[in-house]
């Protein structure tokens, strides 16, 4: 019998002996109906990832969590009324041209909503492409989106927005476990926003109290929500404060963290005006977290000397007798480097699932972009 090449097409023996095996169950849909090859995939063109809000919500489906009274209808709000008027997100995100919203807004009353847009938007109009809804029927979350994706054409690349999910989950159907609902309403979702190339839906979600160090265990519930997501991002913020961080991961994207910051109780607005400010800041942000003020001092030091400081030079310029011993606590924390002997660098590298902003990020939502950019390394 003779065998494929390496690299080359299928052999008339073994492309009929795949036919059979499509056929063996009638009308050409059998258990290898979508079987594909390496060479048809190399050869196919497809088209770039969109995004809703570029850095930070892409095409597919998007889990935002947070705590309950965080801000998170805040940011959605915000994500809402930019994508419909083809604006600016957070304070600083040009999302392209207009395009249609959805939003499930479940918790909110008409009233509420005008209010909020209007804090948003100050003296600009709510955008007629901003559609909503505070009230669905019982268990019909899946099929009013659905509804909503078909009023406009596929090529509109239309944003839904859930808020929240628990208001409207539906139940487990007869023998599934919790898992299998989460992971089955997920994929449903999921569905909706893949059918129409280019859409997305985020989906708000509480998280749980328990703290852990990798920030997906933060989200509520089992594993089923999360594990459906394309992207999963976590709004957090101390209570009393106004500053907080959104920490991005997905499967189209690296992760990434950007520091935010909250206005008046109600705008969120990216910190240093652009994402990879924002990623910095956030970086800053995690370096410095229960450190007290001797040992951030000598970290700003380090920090602002790229390529490095000695024990003796910071020193002279903090006059801090010590300071060896703050430095050897940096760097066993990690919050420093120590690559040779005598040497203190910064932890530089800093990654942003935006490319380089000298590209631009006016036409987010119809150009795709590359993937991350570690700016650790220069002129890229």
């Amino acid at each position: 019998m003779a065998s494929r090449p390496m690299n080359g097409p299928l052999d008339a023996d073994l492309e009929e002996r795949i036919y059979d095996a499509e056929h063996r169950h009638g009308n050409g849909s059998g258990l290898l109906g979508g079987l594909r090859t390496g060479d048809w995939l190399d050869a196919q063109d497809f088209p770039p990832l969109q995004y809703a809000v570029p850095g930070v919500v892409p095409e597919g489906f998007t889990l935002l969590a947070g705590a309950p009274k965080i801000g998170k209808s805040w940011a959605a709000l915000d994500f809402a009324l930019a994508v419909a008027a083809g604006g600016t997100a957070i304070g600083h995100i040009d999302v392209g041209p207009a395009r249609p919203v959805f939003a499930l807004f479940l918790e909110d009353s008409d009233r509420r909503l005008q209010e909020r847009a209007r804090r948003l938007l100050e003296s600009a109009p709510i955008p007629p492409m901003f559609h909503y809804l505070t009230r669905i029927e019982p268990g019909q979350v899946l099929e009013t989106l659905r509804a909503c994706f078909a009023m406009y054409p596929d090529e509109l690349a239309p944003f839904g927005i859930i808020d929240t999910l628990g208001k409207c989950m539906p139940p487990a159907v007869q023998g599934e476990t919790t898992y299998g609902r989460d992971y089955r309403v997920g994929s449903a979702i999921k569905g909706i926003a893949d059918n129409s190339a280019g859409s997305a839906v985020l989906v708000l979600h509480h998280d749980r109290k328990a703290d852990s160090s990798d920030f997906i265990d933060s989200v509520s519930g089992t594993n089923g929500l999360a594990g459906s997501a394309d992207t999963v991002i976590v709004l957090a913020r101390n209570r009393h404060e106004s500053e907080g961080t959104l920490n991005v991961t997905s499967r189209d994207v690296r992760e990434a963290e950007y520091a935010i910051e909250l206005h008046d109780g109600v705008a969120w607005v990216l910190a240093g005006g652009s994402l990879m400010s924002a990623a910095s800041r956030a970086s800053d942000i995690r370096a410095s977290a229960g450190l007290g003020d001797r040992t951030l001092e000598v970290l700003a030091y380090v920090r602002n000397h790229r390529d490095g400081v000695t024990p003796k030079q910071a020193e002279d310029a903090l006059e801090m007798p010590d300071v060896r011993q703050y430095l050897k606590r940096l760097a066993d924390r990690g919050r420093i480097l120590n690559p040779k002997r005598g040497l203190y660098t910064p932890v530089t590298s800093v990654t942003t699932s935006q490319p380089d902003e000298s590209l631009g990020q006016s036409d987010g939502c119809n150009r795709g972009y590359p993937g991350p950019v570690d700016y650790s390394e220069p002129n890229r």
